[in-house]
């Protein structure tokens, strides 16, 4: 079914609205939480509007209303307090980054979907095949940083968050009779410590491919991507709207020397090629000037290593199958490549590099021990 919320949420937008707000949040024992960007439509994101639901009523925050937010900091901070996210990474790593806050006490209604075995994982997916409520999906991509937001616009934000405590019910009910609640627990724990992606300033690492090119040709994408980095800026737009990646690789790789091979480059279209003809062809010319980047060849390793990494990536796989998850639920890549690095030979040298997944150390620790013994020695 289509659902209309008979209330409207609370906009919080001045310092008073927001103070009686806080009371309600430090008082609760469960705030379901949400965040909304503007990634689409400016150079640098920032979060737009934080989004609260507790057992009293839901609330819209709004960050660009300018006053102090740093009181929320003991809101997410508190480890009485549990906050529900659903895809809790990427809001907590834009929470981090704006405003710097620090994480305790999280249930992520996705990673418990995960850990379940569901397939279909989207917000509005659980709520359809759990409650038969239909989530509106029209905004996804509206830019968030307008002002003032429309009612519906408003509406569609309060869903985000209006149904996560009863959500979270229902999946936390489900992991306690799978008995799998202590191994979601473990995720969500290390997502309070995820940190966020802070603008890398080798512009060219955006740039899917760039490993491909020539030393030269990526001294030139370089360039590209620096001019293209400055015009966003100037303009206040996501790269991708200035330029897009495949472009920018095509005209690294085939170093247009004047207009007309400019306009040749088939991923550049017309438009782009003629609005930036200048521009563009100064980068190139500036990064053959200048000497090529020789990226830093990564040492192969060795066969031990990779046998290691094999067989412990066959037993996750075949364990995923018995469980009826995804590898990464038994074990996340990062720990099952330094197991691989590490081969440690017992579970006594096993078990600090699992200390913070003590679960799958218990479930998994003999399993893993035995498959590297399999393997042959260096």
């Amino acid at each position: 079914m289509s659902v209309t919320l008979s209330t409207q949420a609370i906009w919080v937008g001045d310092q008073k609205t927001f103070d009686k707000t806080l009371g309600d949040l430090r008082n609760a024992k469960q705030i379901g939480v949400d965040t909304e960007s503007n990634s689409l439509h400016a150079y640098a994101e920032q979060v737009c509007l934080i989004q609260f639901t507790t057992v009293k009523t839901d609330y819209l925050v709004d960050p660009l209303a300018g006053f102090d937010l740093s009181p929320l900091h003991t809101v997410f901070s508190d480890s009485t307090t549990e906050k529900i996210f659903h895809a809790a990474e990427y809001d907590i790593m834009c929470l981090k980054r704006d405003f710097g806050f620090d994480f305790a006490n999280l249930f992520d209604t996705m990673q418990a979907a995960r850990v379940l075995g569901v397939e279909k994982l989207g917000l509005s997916n659980l709520l359809a095949d759990l409650f038969g409520i239909d989530q509106e999906k029209s905004f996804q991509k509206a830019n968030w940083g307008k002002r003032p937001l429309d009612e519906e616009m408003r509406a569609y934000a309060q869903l985000d968050t209006h149904y996560l405590l009863r959500l979270r019910e229902s999946l936390a009910e489900r992991l306690m009779q799978k008995q799998r609640m202590e191994l979601a627990e473990e995720d969500f724990r290390r997502l309070c410590y995820v940190e966020p992606n802070h603008r890398n300033t080798l512009l060219y690492t955006q740039v899917s491919g760039y490993h491909l090119l020539k030393p030269q040709a990526l001294r030139v994408l370089d360039e590209l991507c620096k001019f293209r980095d400055k015009a966003a800026k100037k303009m206040n737009r996501p790269l991708f709207k200035v330029i897009g990646n495949s472009a920018l690789l095509a005209v690294a790789q085939a170093q247009p020397k004047n207009a007309w091979d400019l306009k040749e480059t088939k991923e550049l279209s017309p438009r782009i090629a003629e609005r930036y003809t200048k521009d563009l062809l100064a980068a190139v010319e500036r990064g053959n000037a200048q000497p090529p980047i020789d990226l830093e060849k990564h040492r192969r390793p060795s066969q031990a290593y990779i046998d290691r990494l094999d067989m412990l990536h066959e037993w996750r796989k075949k364990t995923a199958k018995k469980m009826g998850v995804l590898s990464d639920i038994v074990l996340p890549r990062n720990i099952l490549e330094e197991i691989a690095a590490n081969k440690p030979r017992d579970l006594k040298e096993l078990e600090p590099i699992m200390y913070d997944i003590p679960w799958r150390y218990q479930h998994f620790g003999r399993d893993i021990i035995k498959t590297i013994k399999k393997s042959k020695p260096i």
